[in-house]
């Protein structure tokens, strides 16, 4: 259990730091405001629906907040590419990159909760 609580505590402040980086990120590009406030929502929404996954009160609970996770992650997924078309350059590659990989760390943990079935 003690891997799981790390691995847990590691997602989650990975998706602090991916937020955290994001919203640097737009808060300073030359993007009209409400393009900003949309993607900072979204990106904040990632970890905050996973720290409500995390305390959720049932499985079923806990996956459809990790589904939402991963939603909200397409959702900044699309606003990097609209603030990119607008001003390219402006989303870093790691940003990118940490976009992709996100989905797929949130989909593996609904997997293995599917395995334990």
């Amino acid at each position: 259990m003690e891997e799981n609580v790390t691995k847990a505590q590691q997602l989650q402040e990975k998706l602090v730091l991916f937020a955290a980086s994001t919203i640097k990120c737009v808060s300073t590009a030359s993007i009209p405001r409400s393009m900003i406030d949309q993607a900072t929502r979204s990106v904040a929404s990632v970890g905050a629906n996973y720290c409500k996954a995390i305390n959720a009160s049932s499985k079923l609970d806990f996956r459809n907040k990790i589904y939402i996770a991963k939603k909200e992650t397409a959702e900044t997924k699309y606003w990097f590419q609209l603030i990119e078309q607008l001003q390219p350059g402006t989303i870093g590659l790691q940003l990118k990159e940490e976009c992709q990989s996100i989905p797929m760390i949130l989909q593996k943990t609904v997997n293995k909760l599917n395995d334990k079935r």
